[in-house]
């Protein structure tokens, strides 16, 4: 799909939501290329982030934070315990729930994709300004926490 911006009607261009979605088409692919060759999604960056920032969590936990759907979930987790980025051990609390844990291999990894998403969002927004970037970041979180109300 290409991206199509010059020649486009001046109202379809002034529509906020054609403007996110367009923008959001190339984030996408940004992100991406980004992560082509290093085997991980970005439901696998979602899981490994939230694992760094929140610490061992059950699979459900991971689910909720990540907002990843429960059947995908343990198909991405798989994919990094094989992988050995993650463990899945039972819950001494509960033995019938894993907990998940991040290793140290998948914090190296995890290194790695921040390192390639950091220079896709640099490559992205290369026309803002340091300013700009924060000003974008905030509105764009005041209408999804606006949203996340609902």
């Amino acid at each position: 799909m290409e991206i199509a911006h010059n020649g486009v009607a001046g109202r379809l261009r002034a529509l906020p939501t054609r403007l996110i979605n367009q923008v959001a088409l190339v984030a996408d692919r940004a992100t991406e290329r980004a992560l082509e060759d290093t085997g991980s999604r970005r439901h696998h960056y979602a899981l490994l982030t939230t694992l760094r920032e929140f610490g061992p969590a059950s699979q459900a936990d991971l689910g909720r934070r990540t907002r990843i759907d429960r059947s995908d979930i343990v198909a991405a987790l798989n994919d990094l315990a094989d992988r050995g980025f993650v463990e899945r051990n039972p819950d001494p609390g509960d033995r019938r729930r894993n907990i998940v844990t991040l290793t140290r291999s998948g914090a190296r990894h995890l290194d790695d994709l921040d390192g390639r998403l950091d220079t896709a969002q640099d490559e992205l927004l290369a026309a803002l300004s340091a300013a700009e970037r924060r000003q974008l970041v905030g509105l764009l979180t005041r209408i999804l926490d606006d949203h996340s109300r609902s």
